[in-house]
């Protein structure tokens, strides 16, 4: 026996008195009181378990009208369903007695009269303003009786699907019908997992037939709350959600998230978020698949430790680039570096970084940017470098170059007293008769052969130049004018041993050279180069194959 504990019967007995009062006037032999999910709230006349199985029964035959069902000898009478303002059902007030019989003129007024006090009992404010909010998120409620297969909506769960309140059925089948094909197996299988109590709750995402014949997405989500002794579900009650928007939103975001990758994954070389944290160490939050042909490495290796990569530096740029980081990171300026890597089997190749630092809140600062490999374009530069500054025939640094490298030997002159340093000016005698008789070709085969006995004679320290034509010049670094006649005198020597043949007849070839040094006291490199011309002039016009010092 229940106690006044119970809150079952403490809910019944809120509705007992109405219900006392409308069956004694009537004649009736029980009256009941049920919620829309089938829930006895009152009853009189009747003992509890009968009237559960009547409230059972009202719930799932409430569509049909009249109420056509049968309990210990009871015949209905009359089943009103109790609505609130908004129009949605709160349940139903059912009188029955153990005759079939009908209520007359007197009767029907006085279970309307009845009727009004329970909806104004069952529609509570707070209830009200739950069931409104529910209605206006999208959201529907429903109801399953397992067993009979029925299941119960509410007006906005048959709202969603753009159904009326009488347009839809109430059995499980029909609700099948409105599933997607290509989903209806995963719900039954979500559903089935449930029952069987594989999982503690249903939910799914799925599609739904409108009534329009169009399909939207929704999220059902339900549980189990009855099961019989065996643990088979007896009633399951859940809410159905349109996410339709959500969805399509979602789907936005996939395909905006799935070309952002593409294009960053398409883009020659590496696009990369970089964080360095306060203690300094770094990681990438994210780094596209060009890290590999960048780096040699996978973005999973560095993601959260970065320190590996600077160990592919090359040596000589190690410093600088580190030196650039910390200066965008605490300007945040925007980083831009050139530098080196020395890949494994791959040898050195050049790389270009280019990103945009922001500082945040914890203090640590993230780059969004991107490395290119420049490699090739630093190839194309040095050629051109080459061609600008080398002349292409002798393949020593032109006139232009080599007086940018004469400037550059004065200022260190300049810097230093102890320093000195000697100016050779050399000329190919008879360079037009060579041109004249065996012809152009083997007169730049004579200015070659010149141009290789120079090369092996200066040393690392030295520099030479193809002023132009059979003119060239030589700086002797911390020579004086001793050393400098030293140096003329073993270039004339070699070129004497080393003839230039042209089949088997020689091709005479000597040089006539003027010496001058580079002083501090000069005030350009023209002064120095003016003397020196002028001891080659001497060194001509005394016969050629000569050495003279200015």
């Amino acid at each position: 026996m229940q106690t006044s504990s119970d809150p079952d019967v403490q809910e019944c007995g809120r509705y007992d008195s109405l219900l006392r009062l409308v069956r004694h006037p009537l004649g009736a032999a029980a009256a009941l009181l049920v919620d829309l999910h089938g829930r006895l709230l009152g009853f009189d006349g009747l003992p509890r378990e009968t009237a559960q199985s009547l409230a059972t029964l009202i719930s799932l035959h409430a569509a049909e009208a009249p109420l056509r069902c049968n309990a210990g000898n009871l015949h209905p009478l009359a089943s009103v369903a109790l609505q609130a303002i908004d129009g949605s059902c709160l349940g139903w007030l059912s009188l029955f007695d153990y005759q079939p019989r009908t209520l007359d003129a007197a009767g029907q007024s006085t279970l309307q009269d009845a009727v009004r006090v329970a909806r104004a009992l069952l529609d509570r404010p707070e209830e009200r303003r739950l069931a409104l909010a529910i209605t206006g998120s999208g959201t529907g409620v429903w109801d399953r009786h397992v067993p009979s297969g029925r299941i119960h909506y509410s007006p906005g769960w048959k709202a969603l699907l753009g159904y009326a309140d009488n347009e839809i059925g109430n059995r499980i089948e029909d609700a099948y019908t409105r599933v997607h094909p290509d989903d209806l197996d995963y719900v039954r299988k979500t559903i089935s997992d449930h029952f069987e109590g594989r999982t503690t709750a249903y939910e799914v995402e799925h599609r739904l037939r409108h009534k329009g014949g169009h399909y939207i997405w929704v999220c059902s989500r339900g549980r189990v709350i009855e099961r019989d002794d065996a643990g088979c579900p007896l009633r399951m009650i859940g809410t159905t959600t349109d996410i339709t928007a959500l969805r399509g939103v979602s789907e936005q975001l996939r395909q905006n998230v799935e070309l952002l990758t593409d294009l960053t994954n398409e883009i020659p070389g590496m696009v990369f978020q970089f964080r360095r944290l306060p203690d300094g160490t770094g990681t990438f939050p994210y780094v596209s698949v060009g890290v590999l042909d960048i780096y040699g490495v996978t973005a999973e290796e560095i993601r959260n430790d970065s320190a590996a990569l600077l160990q592919l530096i090359h040596p000589d740029d190690k410093a600088a680039f580190v030196a650039s980081l910390e200066a965008s990171a605490s300007t945040l300026r925007p980083w831009r570096h050139e530098f080196r890597m020395q890949l494994p089997g791959r040898g050195v190749l050049w790389r270009q970084g280019n990103a945009q630092p922001k500082r945040l809140s914890d203090g640590s600062v993230i780059w969004h940017g991107f490395i290119t490999d420049i490699t090739e374009r630093k190839r194309i530069e040095a050629e051109l470098q080459v061609l600008a500054t080398t002349d292409f025939l002798t393949q020593l640094p032109n006139r232009r170059h080599f007086m940018q490298l004469i400037e550059a030997e004065l200022a260190r002159v300049q810097r230093s007293v102890e320093r000195s340093a000697a100016i050779l000016m050399c000329d190919l005698d008879h360079f037009k008769a060579i041109n004249d008789r065996w012809g152009h070709a083997v007169g730049d085969e004579a200015l070659r052969h010149f141009t290789g006995i120079l090369g092996h004679a200066i040393r690392r320290i030295d520099f030479a130049g193809r002023m132009g034509g059979e003119e060239f010049a030589v700086v002797l670094s911390d020579a004086d004018v001793a050393s400098a006649v030293s140096f003329a005198r073993r270039l004339q020597q070699k070129l004497a041993e080393l003839p230039l043949l042209q089949g088997c007849e020689r091709i005479p070839l000597s040089i006539s050279i003027g010496i001058a040094t580079l002083d501090a006291t000069d005030s350009s490199v023209e002064a120095a180069l003016s003397r020196s011309d002028s001891a080659l002039y001497r060194a001509k016009q005394n016969g050629r194959n000569r050495i003279e010092c200015y």
